[in-house]
């Protein structure tokens, strides 16, 4: 049974794409059929194109940076801050992607930081969090999962404007999708971690979204289980199956 939390799909585009590719995207989006009273949609593009995406994007869908640093400006080549991205148009930030902390070895506390400075400049947080294969094989996902998430709850004060991802990192852009049962175990200690050390009314509101190798074929199954509010989208973003992961729970 769904909660009535409302359904979430972002899609994050990573760094892909070109002028004709967003085109393509934005026409499979701009003549899609969903609800958005039911469900939210978020697209993220690389940041060159966010501009060039909000403008042509449909107006009830969002969209969001993949990225941001932790101070409103300076002297940081090749960043961008919350507040250009919302001058921009965008809504949303996705901060603690697992290609940044894996990639360009992020740490909780940077993350902590920069989820703390966007909350603050008006937008709204995708927060990612997930484990390594070996740290599940090791029995130590709670752990790993539980660190990160008291890394970002430290510096929200507005619950409202933060959805969780649960991204295992196995399981994005391998191919390999955790079952529904093992998604849905996560996104149920997650919550019971919440209603622990937050508030019970926080871990019933807030939504736990879930990422690694979503696709058309396994979204309904996932979308199904009732901790899993939707879903944060790596490649399928990038093709029309995005429209049928959007609309897996109408």
């Amino acid at each position: 049974m769904a909660s009535d939390r409302k359904f979430f799909v972002g899609g994050n585009w990573k760094m892909n794409g070109s002028k004709a590719k967003v085109d393509e995207i934005l026409k499979f989006m701009n003549d899609a059929s969903y609800n958005a009273e039911k469900v939210d949609v978020v697209c993220a593009p690389p940041s060159i194109y966010v501009q060039y995406t909000r403008n042509q994007l449909r107006k009830d869908a969002g969209v969001a940076v993949q990225n941001c640093y932790k101070v409103s400006s300076g002297a940081f080549t090749g960043e961008i801050s919350p507040e250009m991205a919302k001058d921009m148009g965008c809504d949303w930030v996705i901060l603690g992607h697992s290609e940044r902390r894996h990639i360009f070895m992020e740490s909780d506390e940077l993350i902590g930081e920069k989820v703390k400075h966007a909350l603050a400049a008006g937008i709204k947080v995708i927060a990612c969090i997930g484990e390594l294969l070996s740290e599940r094989e090791a029995g130590k996902t709670q752990e790993v999962v539980f660190r990160q998430m008291k890394a970002i709850a430290d510096n929200v004060d507005n619950w409202n404007n933060v959805v969780i991802a649960y991204e295992p990192v196995w399981a994005i852009g391998t191919g390999k999708t955790a079952t529904p049962d093992q998604a849905d175990d996560v996104h149920k200690d997650l919550r019971k971690w919440m209603s622990q050390n937050l508030s019970v009314d926080t871990a019933n509101s807030t939504r736990i979204i879930y990422g690694g190798s979503v696709n058309s074929g396994n979204c309904k199954d996932l979308a199904a289980r009732q901790d899993i509010d939707g879903f944060l989208v790596g490649g399928a973003s990038l093709k029309p199956d995005f429209v049928t992961i959007i609309n897996s729970r109408m």
